[in-house]
């Protein structure tokens, strides 16, 4: 039965390990590196070591209004050019483009409060992705670590011979808008990009495989020759740069000699059948591809697709056109993986997301047939990872355009998606001068779904 939750409650803690860390903060004026590890090590091990993320990363703003927040009552400008279907959850509709997610909508749960006040994509994005607002981001560059090098750091990987942080095809630089690196944490952190053009319809594995000149002794040759050198020029004081190029260039030879990851990034071991309920384009590749990572142990990996019309979800123009072309290769992508951890048994320990920088506007511009940026409402997509499916999270107004109750920020996704890894989202981590940093500056799990 679908329950539609309203005001929720934020849990309170009273005198606990958060509120004796701010203590301790506030009254030292910081933490050594010592305490803060000491710290970080205490929260990874309490941590769930087998939960994974999947993040759709919407890059570019999907319209709410056209997909999960449908608002039928409105003026045709105001409530677009599709029309609402039932799904098995009574009181929850969806767009007509939509079945898979009709069809899993006893497992999901949407939050439609969703908001913010940064209605530039960079900005944005750089708040949706590390937690953390920012004003001119792509002038200024990105100044905290996303989600998933937040959890390379934290967690590692779920299996010590997959690499902890995955992007799918790649993590694409700043100047497009993803904000997806490490930053002060160190390079060690970055996502592995999985390699190839999805739009191709085929992945190419990632450059894990040897040059045809370098055999496995010769490999291991070379790695005893830089660590002999390093350890020769190299003394406790080398610079952090140097020594987390070193930790990146261990986890390279590391991925370059395992089989173990070789395979998982290997699509072709799959059916044709399976692959064809995935589909055969970038969404259903991505989201295949992911399972397989997850499954074989990697903790976090983003689904980045970036193509004009295609896969960018910024629609000025003719929205109706790029949701018939996206929209049905988005939907089967999502409801296949969704149906596939459900039968593997890996739903409960790996959370599949989709969300992007905001939402779109209330009216379509009858010059342009589109949707304007629009920060003052969207929804996210939930499902598995604990997650109470089932549910819709908030409300928006009768047009979309603001919450009208439950409002949730940035920071209360966050938080959420790190409290489902068994990450205290209130856990500190030291910056670049040593000094402490939560996670997320604000925001509490949603009660209502974890």
């Amino acid at each position: 039965m679908l329950e539609i939750r309203g005001n929720g409650r934020r849990g309170v803690d009273g005198v606990s390990r958060r509120g004796f860390l701010k203590a301790g903060t506030l009254a030292f004026g910081g933490l050594t590196m010592s305490q803060l590890m000491a710290l970080r090590d205490a929260q990874a091990a309490a941590a769930r070591r087998d939960t994974a993320v999947i993040l759709f990363w919407q890059a570019g703003g999907p319209s709410h209004i056209d997909t999960v927040d449908m608002k039928p009552d409105q003026p045709v400008e105001g409530r677009g050019p599709f029309q609402p279907i039932a799904t098995s959850q009574p009181g929850f509709d969806v767009c007509e483009l939509m079945p898979g997610h009709a069809r899993i909508a006893d497992k999901l749960a949407i939050v439609r409060s969703l908001h913010h006040n940064l209605s530039v994509h960079d900005d944005g994005s750089h708040w949706m992705q590390t937690g953390y607002p920012l004003l001119n981001a792509r002038a200024q560059g990105q100044s905290h670590p996303a989600q998933g090098a937040v959890v390379a750091k934290v967690r590692g990987a779920n299996d010590r011979e997959l690499p902890p942080y995955v992007c799918i095809p790649e993590a694409y630089s700043s100047p497009k808008g993803f904000y997806q690196s490490a930053a002060y944490l160190g390079p060690q952190f970055n996502a592995l990009n999985a390699g190839g053009d999805p739009t191709l319809g085929n992945y190419r594995l990632p450059d894990l495989t040897l040059p045809a000149d370098v055999t496995m002794p010769r490999l291991e040759h070379r790695r005893e020759l830089l660590r002999v050198f390093d350890s020769a020029v190299r003394t406790a004081e080398s610079s952090p740069a140097v020594r987390n190029l070193d930790v990146s260039q261990s986890k390279a030879f590391d991925l370059l000699t395992g089989a173990k990851a070789r395979a998982a990034f290997d699509l072709s071991q799959e059916s044709v059948e399976l692959r064809e309920k995935y589909g055969r384009h970038a969404y259903g590749h991505g989201a295949l591809l992911a399972r397989r990572l997850v499954e074989a142990g990697v903790t976090f990996v983003t689904i980045n697709l970036y193509e004009a019309d295609v896969d960018w979800w910024d629609d000025h123009y003719t929205i109706e056109k790029n949701l018939r072309k996206r929209l049905p290769m988005f939907d089967q992508a999502f409801a296949t993986l969704v149906d596939d951890l459900h039968q593997r048994g890996l739903a409960d320990r790996v959370l599949v997301a989709a969300f992007g920088e905001f939402g779109r506007s209330p009216f379509i511009s009858s010059k342009d047939t589109g949707r304007g940026h629009w920060p003052g409402a969207f929804s996210a997509v939930l499902s598995g990872g604990g997650i109470r499916g089932g549910q819709i999270v908030g409300s928006t107004t009768s047009n979309g355009g603001a919450p009208r109750d439950r409002p949730l920020t940035p920071g209360d996704l966050l938080a959420t998606i790190y409290h489902q890894l068994g990450i205290d989202h209130e856990l500190m981590l030291p910056d670049k001068l040593n000094r402490p940093v939560r996670l997320v500056p604000e925001g509490e799990p949603i009660a209502e779904i974890c």
